[in-house]
Order: structure tokens, then sequence, then C-alpha cells
């Protein structure tokens, strides 16, 4: 079987708003709270959801790191809502999105986010897994729960390997 290779690129909220939201403070300017001694980073990213009974929920996760070049064999989506992941850390990691094609993911990009970066995938949105590297990582996750079916998962006939770039 022949693998396809992909080169994940630095993560910028232009490249990746056909998939979502990056959550990064820097995209917003902070307001003060508690009389000073917080600064907030308001409204970073909305967490849509769909069906009856859903509803929005946080979880964390602690995810074990992944060997680069990272093989891809699968994608996931979510038809029913939006899915958040915050790093705890300031450690990068692994970000794969695919455009949909009549119901299937179409070629695969791939992102290294920055330090504190997160993405928010909008809803139906083909993506890879919560792929840290290098460490194990901490995520924040926030997505939808409730009745439903929201997952739909796909293999791909020939995996796809992905490489950080040069400067990553």
């Amino acid at each position: 079987m022949t693998e396809r290779t992909l080169i994940a690129q630095p993560l910028t909220a232009a490249a990746f708003a056909p998939f979502g939201k990056v959550i990064d403070s820097n995209q917003v300017a902070p307001r003060p709270m508690n009389a000073g001694m917080a600064r907030r980073f308001h409204d970073l990213a909305a967490i849509d959801v769909t069906g009856d009974g859903a509803r929005v929920v946080v979880g964390l996760v602690e995810a074990q790191p992944y060997a680069l070049p990272l093989r891809l064999a699968l994608v996931e989506r979510h038809p029913l809502g939006a899915q958040a992941f915050v790093p705890l850390n300031a450690a990068p990691f692994l970000v794969v999105v695919c455009a949909d094609h009549d119901g299937k993911p179409g070629t695969p990009q791939a992102f290294v986010t920055a330090p504190h970066q997160g993405v928010c995938y909008s809803p139906n949105i083909w993506h890879g897994v919560l792929t840290p590297f290098g460490a194990a990582q901490d995520f924040v996750v926030i997505d939808r729960g409730g009745p439903g079916l929201n997952l739909e998962e796909h293999v791909f006939d020939t995996p796809w390997t992905v490489h950080l770039a040069a400067s990553s």
C-alpha cells in the first residue's frame, strides 16, 4: 500500500477558518475582572450543539504522545456539535483537518499549534484524533453531550504520512 505525505504547517486563524476557530488569547484584547486581579480573554470560540437534550460538556483528557512522522489512517467528525481542545501547557500538538467532499473527507491539511493555542472544530468537520507529540499532554475538551449519534469515522484506503515542516 502506498502512503501519501503531508507537511504540517504553523496553525493560523486564516488557514484554519474553513474548519473552525483557533483558540488563542492573542486574538482578542483582554478585559480586567476580579477587581483587576485577573484578565479575561472572552469569546474565543463558540461551542454550537444541536439535537433534543443536547448540552455543552467540559472534560479533561490526558493524551499520550504520538510518534512522528504520523501515520494518518483515520479521521472523524461530529455532526451534532462543535468540539474544542485547549491545551493546559505550552507544548505544541498536531491538528489534521479535511474538507468534506460529498460526505467523505477530502485531502487532509496538517497544522502545528503554537504555544497555548487550541482549536475548536466546527460541527461536521473531518479531523484527526487528538495528537500531542514529544510528550504527554493534558487538555480541556468542550463538546456536545446528550442523545444522538455524534461520531462518524472514516478510514482512508491509502494512509497519509504527516511530517513536521523543517522549521517546526
